[in-house]
């Protein structure tokens, strides 16, 4: 979600009487009961669009549908696609691969998926909403990044999460089971296997990475029972959390000046 993924930067607030009740998403969010495709391969029926310079508008159609029915980001600006809907305790299936623009750079292409996501469009930054990530940036697929943004009134909304971790050579938290309690309230939590001499080139591959090669299909999972989520790259269990804040929300894939490709956007009962 930043220029420089790797180093990455749901709770509707409710005041009454002067408090702030944080349990509004998820007593209004459905749990999936069958499969449920989020995008059903003909068009944006069931999704929302966001742009940071033009808001609800998509003048030059950076999200389309093409003729082999793929979910098509063309990559030009920073926003995302939503569901209309908010949900909790699912296993959500993302199938993605990368095409060939790029934002110009020389970094890794990113993009994301943004869980439990709440409050206004463009909450956060004027970009994003407050959300908890799930990192897609080569080399850092399964990373999970806490997104605090402000609800209308002006308030910053409170996400966070509690892993797990131990620090690496270059001292950034990785999950890993058995590991010394962390609480994020904002940062990044690495993957567990993040390479720590990981150069963050455009297609550089790390040394233990599981996501597929450039141009070829990844599958993400994403587990979220309750304030828990498990996030599995191609079948590979890759990062945990619990204590989520929120836990639940709408669902967001992100458009972060790269060209992607999404076959498989579905929700699946737990």
């Amino acid at each position: 979600m930043t220029t420089r993924p790797c180093l990455g930067t749901a709770f509707v607030l409710v005041v009454i009487a002067g408090g702030i009740q944080a349990d509004e998403p998820r007593s209004t969010a459905i749990q999936p009961e069958r499969d449920m495709a989020l995008f059903n391969g003909k068009n944006l029926n069931g999704l929302t669009t966001w742009l940071k310079e033009t808001g609800h508008d998509d003048p030059h159609r950076v999200f389309r549908v093409t003729n082999e029915g793929l979910l098509h980001f063309t990559g030009e600006g920073l926003g995302y696609v939503a569901t209309e809907r908010a949900y909790r305790d699912y296993r959500l299936v993302v199938e993605y691969r990368w095409g060939t623009r790029t934002d110009g750079g020389k970094f890794v292409r990113n993009s994301g998926i943004l869980l439990h996501a709440t409050g206004p469009d463009g909450g956060a930054g004027g970009t994003w909403m407050s959300s908890i990530e799930c990192q897609l940036a080569q080399g850092c697929v399964g990373d999970l990044i806490v997104i605090r943004g402000k609800e209308a009134a002006g308030r910053t909304i409170p996400v966070e999460l509690t892993s797990e971790v131990v620090l690496g050579p270059d001292k950034r938290p990785r999950w890993r089971e058995g590991g010394t309690p962390r609480v994020f309230k904002g940062g990044q939590l690495w993957w567990s296997k993040h390479d720590p001499d990981f150069k963050e080139l455009l297609d550089t591959r790390g040394k233990d990475d599981v996501e597929s090669p450039t141009g070829e299909w990844t599958r993400v999972e994403c587990r979220c029972e309750g304030s828990r989520v498990e996030v599995a790259v191609n079948g590979v269990t890759v990062n945990k959390a619990y204590g989520l804040s929120p836990a639940g929300g709408k669902i967001l894939l992100q458009s972060e000046g790269f060209e992607l490709f999404v076959r498989k956007f579905e929700l699946r009962p737990l």
